[in-house]
């Protein structure tokens, strides 16, 4: 761990979302949940390494660094129910669709007190490139009826470009910078060729694109996999580029949501020091 990184309490530097403060650095729930974009190994690793105390104590981690949000979905309202009769105060921003076999699903989501709902991004993109897009508009006029503040998720800068195009009533975005899903076809026409595996592919020119997007919303965008879903983490050093390049291409107005995985460090504290030396001072 570097001088710079150390572990360090106390606030973040926070953006405005809504009504609500939120930290610039926002604990992401892929780790936790063994959906790592890596290897089924890696997977069941995390899924073994987070079991309902270890999630919870970091999730109390989180709160002692700093962190006061964390950014996930309905599968773990349990978890944030512990979390809360336990003591802790972690906002809670969730992802959600449509449920067509549950017309109460997303009040549901509502009733979990989440201070943001977003579209989830998969699907967002898949309405986007099936021309069903207005699908999306109309659960972002349904989440706006439920009073919880209304975010739209992608991995696509051309969604977040469409949204504000034309107007939509949303409060903020969450953006992959990485457009990891393109189809082989996609992928053959952007390259010439098709690598292994085809439906998480990298490419170092995705971020400027999402970055530039990022910067020509008027909403707060909350900008994701930062770190390539793990795969610039082998060096620290990467690590820091990571938080570095990406605080120096958002909005003062913007924030980052990042997956950890503390078994052999203290990521927490380490992402939080980094926030803290490129994402402002409170």
């Amino acid at each position: 761990m570097t001088e710079d990184a150390r572990p360090a309490g106390g606030a973040l530097p926070q953006i405005p979302l809504g009504p609500y403060s939120v930290s610039r650095l926002i604990a992401g729930s892929n780790t936790i949940n063994g959906g790592t974009h890596l290897s089924r190994f890696l997977n069941l690793q995390m899924r073994e390494y987070f079991t309902e105390e270890q999630t919870l104590a970091f999730l109390r981690r989180c709160e002692d660094v700093g962190i006061n949000t964390w950014q996930s979905g309905p599968p773990n309202f349990p978890l944030l129910e512990k979390h809360r009769a336990a003591g802790g105060r972690l906002q809670y921003i969730s992802l959600a669709v449509n449920d067509p076999a549950d017309p109460d699903s997303l009040a549901k989501v509502a009733a979990a007190r989440p201070i943001g709902i977003a579209h989830h991004g998969e699907v967002t993109d898949r309405f986007f490139k099936e021309g069903a897009f207005e699908q999306v508009r109309e659960f972002c006029k349904r989440v706006r009826d439920t009073g919880v503040p209304v975010g739209v998720s992608t991995h696509m800068p051309a969604v977040v470009e469409h949204i504000e195009e034309h107007g939509w009533d949303v409060d903020f975005f969450m953006c992959c910078v990485y457009e990891r899903h393109r189809s082989e076809a996609e992928l053959k026409a952007l390259l010439g060729h098709v690598p292994i595996p085809v439906r998480e592919v990298y490419l170092k020119e995705d971020p400027p694109r999402m970055f530039r997007a990022v910067r020509e919303a008027r909403k707060p965008c909350l900008a994701f996999k930062i770190l390539a879903a793990g795969r610039v983490c082998d060096r620290q050093e990467s690590v820091e580029q990571a938080f570095r390049e990406t605080f120096s291409q958002i909005k003062p107005s913007d924030a980052v949501i990042v997956g950890m995985y503390p078994r052999y460090e203290d990521q927490a504290a380490i992402n939080a020091a980094y926030v803290r030396r490129f994402g402002g001072h409170p």
